[in-house]
């Protein structure tokens, strides 16, 4: 006997139509994916114009008279900072009442996030952010100046995410000077998806109560 919405069968009940919650939120996934990809998409191309209007389309090599060496070696010393970087701040969300409130606070606003969520948000974060500020800006603005614009991205509502937008600060300062030296992005992209790819998936599966 057919649904009357013309739909598959219920298992449990003929005259029901079936349901397809799984692929609701399958759905669900995709478009908040999307989103993530069209919004550092765009941070991307607005990187691409400001670099061209400086006469260079080039955003990953910084200077060209780098060695190969460097090349492969930036990764590896990105990989090493990411690492401390994370390693810091489980220490302060373990010992630090500022660090528990802020773990709270994006566990709240994130929600629940997949492993291929978690993943894509921290590659599109991590490339489309380097590529504008170290990429595109910190030629043209120099370091401190494109580290204060990447701080002031990373601000949050109310006082409780100035401890954010001082670490983004830092780190910005850091990646910039990382990148000058590399004379490339290799370095801070990877650092930076270490970071986003480790925490994320700290906050979303971790739950800590802020006392």
């Amino acid at each position: 006997m057919s649904s009357l919405c013309g739909d598959e069968i219920n298992p449990y009940n003929p005259h029901l139509p079936k349901m397809e919650l799984p692929t609701q939120d399958r759905q669900h996934a995709m478009t908040r994916s999307g989103h993530v990809l069209a919004l550092y998409t765009g941070l991307s191309v607005v990187a691409l114009f400001i670099s061209a209007g400086r006469g260079s389309v080039d955003l990953y090599q910084l200077d060209e008279a780098v060695s190969g060496a460097s090349l492969l070696l930036g990764p590896a010393i990105g990989l090493g900072l990411g690492l401390v970087v994370v390693f810091l701040s489980r220490l302060s969300v373990e010992n630090f009442l500022w660090a528990k409130h802020l773990h709270s606070e994006f566990r709240s606003i994130l929600g629940e996030l997949s492993g291929r969520e978690i993943l894509i948000l921290a590659l599109a974060s991590s490339v489309g952010e380097e590529l504008l500020f170290r990429g595109a800006l910190m030629p043209w603005l120099g370091i401190w100046a494109q580290a204060a614009l990447f701080g002031a991205l990373h601000f949050g509502p109310g006082k409780r995410f100035l401890p954010w937008t001082i670490t983004a600060l830092a780190v910005g300062v850091g990646f910039g000077f990382l990148a000058h030296w590399t004379g490339n992005l290799g370095a801070p992209i990877v650092a930076h998806f270490t970071i986003n790819f480790l925490n994320l998936h700290f906050i979303v599966r971790t739950d800590i109560a802020a006392i």
